[in-house]
């Protein structure tokens, strides 16, 4: 794809011809040479159209145009400027190739590969039909083209991208190396190492191999947001954006694409601030656009957008398939489907149990919900905890981890891990104050059982903590606040069979006071619970405790 810089010998002058006139088109072609080898298309794009509009055209200017305007990201301009090559009877045929590849970047594969077909057969045309094969999921074609590709730097070059795409990071990684080995120059493979080392989690060693290309190239745009991505993952979003200062002035950045890129990551590095703005229009031009939208989606509780938004999404990366999964989950909670929860085991599933991400971070945690989903806690903890160290002040991951710990009885561990969460959005979901209630139970605070349903609004959830202090307290031995409760529930559903519960309460409480267990001056509260409900026989146990209180000169005034 990348044009010959140096010009061919060009007939018809003799050594007699005038001299100033090749000095001025010598001078011509450094000019044009400085601007491409500084990397400013848009320098040498602007005095390529001058050089038109003035009639001192550039020997193949068009083909030049098109070159620059292709690696300004302006896909657009360059397929104006090869298809305007293509009508043209002097055409060389090597343009129908590069039409192909400006077709690619702008997602037109169809078209691309219909241009690709006209160019003669060439190694350039043989690595764009290879990653067209890739998009159209044709793998019997991708393997032929592949067997076509040389040991040659541009399409091993190739090759890496595929394995990246595929989300092999480490061959890439080997075939990066071992071409940094023969060519020490090509310092530009230092920014795809260090993307695979990124994307293998790898965050501090992607910084270490990223600061050699900045200290040569402290401009570039990939390597400069590469590092606010770096910062990101090992910082926060803050010290992320920090790094993009130098690309904060979008409108002087003479790589078009970095515009949306430098956007979209903002977004991501601001929390999801300007989701709804920036996103949606390029879901096909990035893409993690679609990825961040459908996971702002789950962070502000609008599932079913999200859903609607990764339905069609057929994965191919490991992010795919984790965050189809979570959605999957997400809504069949929502919905009590147990298809959708299905389908997001399985995706958890094919993650965690995958040879590439079996023993990763993400991997673990894949394992770990599909076996949530399949109530085996047993082996969730065994994940879980396996990844914990990395997860310290992480409340979403206490919140799992407490849960499985509750689940299987510990809850003395289980309270400290619940109560160790800080998001008013999980400390404020049902889920959260209905385990930490029974945690509180099973460790005998019942008082700050209690404590947690009278902070509550009436609701159905106030209701249903209600129901699970009565009965688990009740459970445990702890019969007074399973008094309060039945007593509770008893006024809020007067025909409900309540009283039989507040009934049993009571009488265990009763029993609680006459072992000594519990103070007698608690009596006085348990008449007054039974007067509450005016069933006849609440008389009775009130005239068989009070006689027991007169008998043992307890005050009950």
């Amino acid at each position: 794809m990348i044009l010959s810089r140096v010009k061919p010998a060009v007939g018809g002058e003799t050594p007699g011809n005038n001299g100033d006139k090749k000095r001025k088109n010598k001078s011509k072609v450094l000019s044009l040479e400085e601007y491409l080898q500084q990397r400013d298309y848009l320098g040498a794009l602007t005095l390529l159209q001058f050089q038109r509009s003035t009639g001192e055209k550039e020997e193949h200017a068009d083909l030049w145009l098109g070159y620059c305007a292709f690696h300004l990201g302006d896909y657009k301009r360059a397929i104006e400027e090869y298809k305007s090559l293509t009508v043209k009877p002097d055409c060389p045929a090597e343009v129908w190739v590069y039409l192909g590849c400006a077709l690619f970047f702008l997602g037109l594969y169809k078209d691309a590969e219909e241009a690709a077909s006209k160019a003669p057969m060439s190694a350039l045309q043989n690595r764009l039909l290879f990653h067209l094969a890739h998009k159209f999921n044709n793998e019997e074609r991708l393997m032929g083209f592949h067997q076509n590709l040389l040991d040659v730097t541009e399409d091993q070059l190739s090759l890496a991208s595929m394995h990246y795409m595929r989300s092999h990071y480490q061959e890439a990684i080997d075939i990066y190396k071992r071409l940094l080995l023969q060519n020490r120059d090509f310092l530009a493979l230092k920014v795809y190492v260090a993307l695979c080392y990124y994307k293998l989690d790898y965050y501090d060693v992607s910084q270490e191999v990223l600061a050699v290309y900045l200290q040569r190239v402290p401009d570039s745009t990939i390597a400069l947001n590469l590092k606010a991505c770096n910062h990101f993952r090992l910082y926060n979003g803050k010290a992320a954006e920090a790094e993009l200062n130098n690309l904060m002035d979008i409108s002087s950045c003479s790589f078009e694409f970095a515009k949306e890129l430098i956007q979209h990551n903002l977004v991501v590095f601001r929390g999801g601030v300007g989701a709804l703005q920036v996103l949606p229009p390029l879901i096909d031009v990035i893409p993690e656009a679609r990825l961040n939208l459908v996971i702002y989606y789950l962070r502000q509780g609008d599932i079913q957008e999200a859903y609607n938004l990764i339905r069609d999404l057929v994965p191919t990366s490991t992010q795919e398939y984790i965050l189809k999964g979570v959605v999957n989950a997400a809504l069949g909670q929502e919905i009590g489907s147990r298809d959708h929860l299905k389908i997001a085991q399985q995706f958890f599933q094919l993650v965690g149990g995958s040879a590439s991400e079996c023993d990763t971070i993400p991997g673990r945690q894949c394992m770990a919900s599909c076996f949530f989903l399949l109530r085996q806690f047993e082996d969730v903890l065994v994940y879980l905890s396996s990844v914990k160290g990395y997860f310290c002040n992480d409340d979403t991951f206490s919140f799992n981890y407490a849960q499985a710990k509750a689940a299987l009885g510990n809850y003395k561990e289980a309270e400290e891990l619940f109560l160790l969460i800080q998001s008013e959005k999980i400390i404020n979901d049902y889920i959260y104050l209905s385990w930490l209630t029974r945690c509180y139970i099973m460790n005998q605070k019942s008082q700050l059982a209690w404590e947690l349903y009278l902070k509550m609004d009436t609701s159905s959830d106030s209701f249903s903590l209600l129901q699970l202090i009565a009965n688990d307290c009740y459970k445990m031995g702890q019969f007074y606040y399973a008094a309060k409760a039945f007593d509770a529930l008893e006024k809020l559903d007067p025909g409900s069979n309540y009283w039989e519960g507040k009934r049993g309460a009571c009488i265990g409480m009763f029993q609680l006071i006459l072992a000594n267990k519990e103070p007698k001056e608690m009596l006085k509260e348990v008449l007054a619970l039974l007067r509450n409900s005016g069933n006849p026989q609440g008389e009775y146990f009130i005239r068989v405790m009070r006689k027991w209180a007169k008998d043992n000169r307890v005050l009950l005034s």
